[in-house]
């Protein structure tokens, strides 16, 4: 995007695999045309449409209807219906404190829709967890489908897989 650093940081959610390439490899690369920079800019699209529409929710929905989203978001990344989540790294990801999280959570417990202990989260009934979730989730969920798949079988010898672990908040 035009800078040699970011002052962004990376969190990960949960343990699996990663790929990295060299700064200058990965500049070269899209400077050689092809479809690299055409997907990177279909990708930051998808992203700042996904960040601006979290960002309203946030501001908008409530704790219990922001939780099933984050909740189903999440599970559509990972693949999973199990993951290990704390109330302090929901509680940054919602915008709320973690009393907050405590009590949407007990709600969603109390309907059956996840189990919750210690960090350790289910989904039990995703079905009824999308009918909780804002309109927001429909909206990020379209938008993160659109994302072409991942060019997996085009992988540049300059790529080097990684194992990533979940970073505690």
């Amino acid at each position: 995007m035009g800078v040699n650093t970011s002052l962004n940081h990376a969190v990960v959610q949960g343990a699996g695999s990663a790929l990295r390439m060299k700064a200058r490899v990965f500049r070269k690369e899209c400077d050689n045309g092809g479809s690299s920079p055409r997907l990177l800019r279909r990708y930051t699209h998808s992203l700042l449409t996904q960040i601006s529409q979290s960002a309203i929710c946030n501001r908008f929905h409530p704790v219990d209807a922001r939780l099933a989203r984050w909740l189903l978001m999440t599970r559509d990344r990972m693949g999973a219906d199990e993951f290990q989540l704390t109330q302090e790294f929901l509680s940054n990801m919602l915008g709320t404190r973690r009393e907050g999280v405590n009590k949407a959570a007990g709600l969603l417990q109390e309907q059956h829709l996840i189990s919750y202990t210690r960090g350790a989260l289910t989904i039990l009934n995703g079905a009824g967890l999308e009918a909780i979730a804002c309109p927001c989730y429909g909206i990020i969920k379209d938008e993160y489908d659109y994302l072409p798949p991942a060019i997996g079988a085009r992988q540049s010898p300059s790529l080097v897989r990684i194992k990533s672990q979940p970073y505690a908040l």
